[in-house]
C-alpha cells in the first residue's frame, strides 16, 4: 500500500513538471508574439485549456501508455513508481536548466526501459509511436514554413496588415488558437503522468485523465515562467500573425495525433513550427542560435536518459541484479568523461592556435 501511495505521489509530482514543461509548448505563442503580453494571464489560460483537453479527450493517449508499449500484466505498483520516477526524475532536471523537454518522449523512454528489462515490448508499437516522433515534427516545420513565406507575401501584397490595422482581430485569432494548442496538450500530455497508473490498475481512465489534467494545469501556472520564457522569447520574434500560424499548426498535429492514442512530443512540434516560421524571417542563420541547439540536444538525450534511468532501477529494486547497475553506472562515466576530455583537447587547440603556436 505505501508503494503504491508513494506512485501516486510521483505520478502528481511528474503532472506539475509536465505542466511546467508544456506550458512553453502551448501558450508560449501567444506570450512571445504579444496577444497575452502578461505571464499570469497566459500560464492561467494554459492551465484551463490543459485541463480541458485532458478531460474530454487524454483517454486514448492514456491507454497507449497504459497497455500498447508494454503488457499492462508486468505493470504492478512497484514498476510503475519506477517508471514515473525515471520520468519525474528527467523531467525536473530539465526544467531546472529551463529547457523545453517532451515529456512523451520521457515517459516513453521509461516505460521502453521497463520492457528492456522484462524482455517484454510491443516492438511494432514503439518502432510507429518513435517513427511518428519524426513526422510530427517535419511537418510542423514544414508547414510553419509555408505559412510563414505566405504570410511575407500577404504583408508585401497589403501593408496595412504589418502595419498593426488588423492587430485586434488578429490578437484574437492567435488567444483562440493559442489554447487549442494548450488544450492538445492536455489531450497527449496527461497520458504521460496518468497512464502507468491506469495499466497497472491503480486508477481507472477517468480519475487518471481528472486528476492527471488539474495537477499538469497547476503545474503550468505556478512553474511554467522559466520554460515560457524560453520558448516565447529565446528563440526567434515573431508577429502576431506568425505567431497564429504557429499555434494552429501546433494545434492541428497534435489534436490529430491524440485522437488516434498517439503520445507526440509536443515540445518538438512548437519548437521547430517556431524554428520553421524563423528560417522563412532569416534563412538559415536562425540554425545558429546556442538554444536551438541546446534544445536539440536534450530532445535527443532525455529519451535514453530516462530508458537507462528505469532499466537501471528495475535490476536494483526487482531482480537485484547489481553487476548490471555495475556496468551502466561504468558505461555513463566513461561517456562522460570521454566527452569532457574532447572538449578540454578541443579547447586547448584552440587557445593554442589563437596564440600562434600553430605551424
Amino acid at each position: 500500500m505505501i508503494i503504491t501511495y508513494t506512485a501516486i505521489i510521483v505520478a502528481l509530482f511528474l503532472a506539475m513538471n509536465i505542466g511546467a514543461s508544456g506550458a512553453a509548448a502551448s501558450i508560449s505563442i501567444a506570450y512571445g508574439s504579444g496577444a497575452l503580453p502578461k505571464k499570469k494571464v497566459a500560464l492561467l489560460v494554459c492551465g484551463v485549456a490543459i485541463f480541458l483537453g485532458a478531460v474530454l479527450g487524454g483517454s486514448e493517449v492514456v491507454k497507449t501508455i497504459g497497455s500498447n508499449i508494454v503488457p499492462s500484466s508486468i505493470l504492478d505498483e512497484k514498476v510503475v513508481l519506477i517508471i514515473l520516477s525515471s520520468a519525474a526524475l528527467s523531467l525536473f532536471i530539465a526544467n531546472l536548466m529551463g529547457i523545453p523537454l517532451s515529456t512523451s518522449e520521457i515517459t516513453v523512454g521509461s516505460v521502453v526501459g521497463v520492457g528492456v528489462a522484462f524482455k517484454a515490448l510491443f516492438v511494432k508499437n514503439i518502432l510507429v509511436i518513435v517513427a511518428f516522433w519524426f513526422i510530427v515534427p517535419i511537418a510542423a516545420f514544414s508547414m510553419a514554413l509555408l505559412w510563414g513565406r505566405g504570410i511575407k507575401l500577404l504583408e508585401k501584397k497589403f501593408p496595412a496588415v504589418k502595419n498593426g490595422k488588423y492587430n485586434k482581430p488578429i490578437t484574437i485569432f492567435v488567444i483562440v488558437v493559442g489554447f487549442l494548442e494548450a488544450f492538445s496538450a492536455g489531450m497527449n500530455n496527461v497520458a504521460n503522468a496518468a497512464g502507468p497508473l491506469v495499466g497497472a490498475g491503480v486508477v481507472s481512465i477517468t480519475t487518471g485523465v481528472w486528476v492527471g489534467g488539474l495537477f499538469i494545469a497547476l503545474g503550468a501556472i505556478f512553474l511554467g515562467g522559466r520554460v515560457l520564457q524560453t520558448n516565447g522569447k529565446k528563440i526567434t520574434s515573431f508577429s502576431l500573425l506568425e505567431g497564429g500560424a504557429i499555434s494552429s499548426t501546433g494545434a492541428i498535429l497534435v489534436i490529430l495525433a491524440s485522437v488516434f492514442g498517439l503520445p507526440v512530443p509536443l515540445t518538438q512540434v512548437t519548437s521547430t513550427a517556431i524554428i520553421g516560421i524563423g528560417f522563412a524571417q532569416r534563412g538559415k542563420v536562425i540554425f545558429q542560435q546556442s538554444i536551438i541547439n541546446k534544445i536539440l540536444k536534450v530532445w535527443v538525450v532525455s529519451p535514453i536518459l530516462s530508458l537507462v534511468l528505469s532499466y537501471g532501477l528495475v535490476k536494483i529494486f526487482v531482480d537485484t541484479d547489481i553487476y548490471t547497475v555495475v556496468v551502466l553506472f561504468s558505461v555513463s562515466i566513461a561517456t562522460l568523461g570521454t566527452l569532457s576530455l574532447a572538449n578540454t583537447i578541443k579547447k586547448e587547440n584552440r587557445t593554442y592556435f589563437e596564440n600562434s603556436g600553430g605551424i
